[in-house]
């Protein structure tokens, strides 16, 4: 049977751009996809094909066992969505946007208002509940916009770098929101370009390049495919490196890497902690002195450059930038902002 979000040979092209070349998808229920790719891979053009925002010029899709196509306001009352940009209302305070959130999805005004107080508390709210939004910060916006896509406790969720603006700690807060819905028994279809984030939340990973799955598996298995172990070593005089390569090129199975600045050496081995207790004898019986030693399995990081040959973009928050945004995938037209304000309103 399907999963609960399912699709098959997606194909959408904006002008002579071909933003998704037969994408399949299958989500089991209860469980995270992650989508990884660089930006204008095609992962926002899936997000909106799948949650009914745009149609694709082929392919079939399914959420929640409804079509897509046929079924689109269906699809909609199943769906929560939080797209790259927070789409709030700046001039509503953040208790009345979420309130309108329930109140777009038929909730009793009680009840919408009890669940406004709920989600206000979790996402660290309570205390600008009733300034307008628009004085909010842009860390603040996004715990709002998030707050909305959980209203109504919808079964399957799609969230479009979720955590793009947050700091680490509101970032491992979102973390652990995400894993409690899950538990719970939600369905996830998650973008990112935060490795360690796909790495901790997802079951399985597809990663998207030129609008086609070029790989899909758990993050071990992707890992597996990158290659086996590797010992690390960072001795502690630089006239001490020459010697390290030289005795670790006896421990390896392929070639060493040598970061002279940095005084590092890398080399792929088999034979895991047993090995790296000789490597440690074999350095100290020659005298080499480390700072550093250890036992490395490839990270998804190292998936990702070899599956795309590059590494994953890194977001301005990481180079002590304030963040823009977010970025579009190429080929979408339209602006995201109203997209994610279309998914809200879609329930009416």
């Amino acid at each position: 049977m399907p999963g609960a979000i399912y699709a098959e040979g997606l194909v959408k092209t904006f002008g002579e751009v071909r933003a998704l070349d037969g994408v399949d998808l299958d989500v089991p229920e209860g469980t995270v996809l992650g989508l990884l790719g660089p930006n204008g891979a095609g992962k926002t053009t899936a997000v909106r094909v799948l949650t009914t925002l745009i149609e694709p010029d082929s392919g079939t899709a399914t959420v929640a066992g409804i079509d897509v196509l046929r079924r689109p306001n269906e699809v909609r009352r199943n769906i929560g969505l939080s797209g790259q940009f927070a789409a709030v209302d700046e001039y509503l305070t953040g208790r009345e946007n979420l309130q309108m959130v329930g109140q777009l999805y038929q909730m009793r005004a009680k009840a919408a208002r009890a669940r406004a107080d709920e989600l206000l508390e979790r996402f660290h709210l309570a205390d600008a509940a009733d300034r307008t939004a628009k004085t909010y910060s842009g860390g603040m916006r996004r715990r709002l916009d998030l707050a909305a896509a959980l209203v109504v406790h919808p079964p399957v969720m799609f969230m479009d770098e979720p955590t793009t603006g947050l700091d680490p700690r509101n970032r491992q807060e979102l973390w652990e929101v995400i894993e409690e819905l899950v538990a719970g028994g939600t369905t996830l279809l998650l973008t990112t370009q935060y490795l360690e984030e796909a790495d901790r939340l997802a079951h399985d990973i597809a990663v998207v390049d030129h609008g086609r799955v070029i790989a899909k598996g758990t993050s071990d298995q992707l890992k597996a495919r990158t290659g086996g172990e590797r010992v690390e070593v960072v001795v502690h005089e630089a006239d001490q490196v020459a010697t390290a390569e030289e005795l670790l090129r006896g421990f390896g199975k392929g070639d060493a890497v040598v970061e002279t600045h940095t005084r590092r050496i890398t080399v792929p081995v088999s034979g895991g902690a047993k090995l790296l207790a000789e490597v440690i004898r074999e350095l100290d019986s020659r005298g080499v002195e480390i700072d550093d030693i250890g036992l490395r399995r490839p990270t998804l990081d190292d998936v990702f450059i070899s599956l795309t040959g590059h590494a994953a973009e890194r977001r301005p928050e990481e180079e002590g930038e304030r963040p823009a945004g977010g970025t579009a995938e190429a080929g979408d037209s339209g602006n995201d902002s109203d997209s994610d304000h279309t998914g809200r309103e879609a329930s009416r």
